[in-house]
Order: structure tokens, then sequence, then C-alpha cells
């Protein structure tokens, strides 16, 4: 069993509310144990608080936890938050084979890294934010080229 941080911590449960309905902090708190994550309820608790979790209806009508702003998977609403943050701020973009660089203006790249991140647009693997340089690294068998356009295309550019 481990302890982590609350980042790490925080994102697992990201995960598991992803992958199936979790309807208590009680189960939520076992099933990061059956993970060999060790987290008290008060602490599930106060992540799920900050995360901005909140309990809603499922199919069969039993309550369980959602995050609303979270939209990784989920493309309707994402596009349009994409489009908005990719316009206002990408203000060049560049590829070298499966790469994208995309340029902002300073102290604006991480605005940028999180919406593609939280897009969850699949062929993109990760995002590494500068000050106002992002790389973005795109799965090779769709390649830097196409992803690029893509991104220029919901910047407007």
């Amino acid at each position: 069993m481990t302890t982590l941080g609350k980042p790490q911590r925080q994102h697992r449960i990201l995960r598991i509310l992803e992958e199936q309905p979790v309807s208590s902090q009680a189960q939520l708190v076992q099933l990061l144990e059956a993970e060999g994550i060790v987290a008290t309820q008060a602490t599930v608790s106060r992540d799920l608080e900050e995360l901005g979790a909140v309990k809603v209806r499922i199919p069969g009508g039993t309550m369980a936890y959602a995050i609303p702003d979270y939209t990784r998977g989920e493309r309707s609403g994402s596009d349009d938050h994409l489009r908005r943050v990719l316009g206002e701020f990408v203000v060049e973009v560049a590829h070298s084979g499966n790469l994208v660089v995309l340029r902002t203006p300073p102290g604006s790249a991480h605005v940028v890294g999180s919406a593609l991140d939280r897009a969850g647009l699949a062929h993109i693997l990760g995002t590494v934010a500068g000050d106002d340089t992002l790389l973005v690294v795109v799965n090779e068998s769709v390649g830097g080229a196409a992803m690029a356009s893509e991104l220029a295309e919901l910047a407007g550019l």
C-alpha cells in the first residue's frame, strides 16, 4: 500500500470515476485500496470537493459521482471549449514527425495544454507546456502534419 500525493491521487480518482459508477465515498476508498492506494474517507471527501464532483442520476436510477467539466473522451461540448481556447491563445502552429508545436502569448501555453488534455482527442498522447510554447505528442499513425492541420483549423488559423 502506498500513500500518493494529492495530484496523483486525484488523477486516479478521475480515472476511477471515468471507468465505473461510484455511489459513495466509502466505495471510492475501497476502489483506491484495491489499487494499493491508502486514502481515508475524509481525504476522498476533500478530493471530490476540489475536483468539483457532484452526484448525478445514472441509467437505472442510482446516484453516482461525476465530474461535470472533466470531458476526456466526450467530444460533445468540449469542441466548443477547445475551439475557444485555441482561437484565443494559439498564434502559430508547426509540426515535425509526430510532434506539433503550438505558440501562444507568454504565460498561456499551460492553458492550451490543459484544454487539449481535457478534450481527450484520441490521437494526442500528451502535452508539455512551457511559458509560450506547447509541445503536443501525436500518435505516429496520424502524424504531426494531420494533427497540426486539425488544431490550426480549430484555432481559426
